[in-house]
């Protein structure tokens, strides 16, 4: 059985101008030109369920009848919401169903909005992608490292939630409790894990990448992760629902929205430290807001149209002939096609996030429930006109996935 949620609109807001600052930096580069004052328009949120595209409807349903999707989806096409529908509970064991404004943890679709507010202190001059982790952390144990290297998975750094879990059960560290990102640079600094690789050697999916980059941007900043995201990148684009949630902040993150782990109701995930260090993941959103996100990256509102082409550009080797990563995005390509997308998974969610840039096609799956159902979706890319983005899309194993 789906459960439909009335939509709930958001209000219309002002996008502020934003101003290029940071004389006193000497690796300062070319400011942007101060943007106008744009009203950021909402209509695209717009939906009459009773115009469903059946086609689109008809599989989804089929999706959480036969293959147990539990979550929430949204497609748009040409600038129009074309389905949107809410399947399942938030929270099986106290029987909530979800909602079109259930704000779902995003796992890795958040390092994409790490990655584009990394780009922005860039166009600000706050920073050069050539700068070295070292130049913002002079402890940083691991030498040669640089942003883009962070941005493209190519720094060779071992991955954190590893090497902080093995720490805490050796030193029976109380493991509700989320550190934040400076107590994991810290730990990093302190005790130099082995590193997988030299730097820019290879690809190496990880989330050191974008936990350290999220600790870049608060220091950069002068301001917490979750206050920057907020004003630069939610508020001007209109996500009214979305937030930044630490364990080292909150003893409960504030959402209804439960992950379940082994594609089973009984396994609820309990959040705890690993929960804590933010810019990988930590970023709570909802379908609508993944779009309105996609809308203000096509019109330009969040960063230049150069800077967004140049996060597009594949900075690895073509995987398969199709597959790449850029700064913060998956990409897949094919003659004449580009799929800007990016996978999530993390304590029982699971996502796909996709922006067919040609067809101007944008699909959004959020998932509480981690099942396997979003490895059967080539008929849905079928029915939307987009592109089949199939091997090691969203199968969450090797270093093509997410986790």
């Amino acid at each position: 059985m789906s459960f439909l949620s009335k939509k709930v609109f958001l209000p219309a807001i002002f996008l502020i101008s934003i101003q290029a600052c940071s004389s006193h930096n000497t690796n300062k580069t070319e400011a942007p030109d101060t943007a106008p004052l744009a009203k950021m328009d909402t209509s695209i949120l717009k939906y009459d369920p009773a115009k469903a595209d059946k086609r689109i409807d008809d599989y989804m349903q089929n999706l959480h009848l036969r293959a147990g999707f539990n979550g929430n989806v949204l497609v748009a096409i040409k600038g129009k919401i074309v389905y949107e529908n809410a399947f399942g509970w938030a929270n099986y064991p106290n029987q909530d169903k979800l909602t079109l404004n259930s704000q779902f943890e995003l796992a890795s679709i958040s390092k994409t909005m790490t990655g584009t507010a990394i780009l922005q202190l860039m166009e600000r001059g706050k920073l050069q992608l050539s700068d070295s982790v070292q130049r913002f952390f002079p402890n940083f144990p691991y030498h040669g490292v640089t942003i883009r290297m962070l941005l493209t998975h190519r720094s060779g750094l071992p991955n954190y939630v590893y090497t902080i879990d093995d720490i805490f059960r050796k030193e029976h560290r109380d493991q509700r409790k989320g550190i934040s990102n400076q107590d994991e640079m810290n730990l990093i600094a302190q005790y130099k894990p082995a590193r997988f690789n030299v730097p820019d050697k290879r690809f190496l999916y990880n989330n050191s990448n974008f936990m350290v980059l999220g600790s870049i941007i608060e220091k950069v900043s002068g301001m917490p992760y979750a206050k920057y995201l907020k004003e630069n990148v939610f508020d001007p684009a209109g996500m009214g629902h979305t937030a930044v949630y630490s364990k080292a902040q909150y003893d409960k993150i504030p959402v209804d929205v439960v992950g379940h782990d082994r594609g089973q109701w009984r396994y609820s995930v309990a959040q705890n430290f690993l929960d804590g260090p933010v810019g990988d993941k930590g970023i709570y959103s909802t379908v609508g807001d993944l779009y309105l996100f996609d809308n203000a990256l096509r019109r330009g509102l969040l960063l230049k149209q150069s800077t967004m082409d140049s996060a597009y550009v594949p900075r690895n080797p073509m995987l398969h002939g199709h597959f790449s990563y850029g700064y913060g995005w998956r990409i897949f390509e094919a003659p004449g096609q580009q799929v800007i997308y990016h996978t999530g998974w993390w304590h029982g969610f699971r996502h796909i996030y996709l922006r067919d840039m040609k067809n101007d096609i944008t699909v959004v799956l959020l998932s509480n429930l981690a099942n396997g159902s979003l490895l059967h979706l080539d008929d849905l890319f079928k029915a939307v006109g987009m592109p089949v983005v199939r091997k090691s899309a969203y199968n969450g194993t090797g270093e093509t996935s997410d986790d």
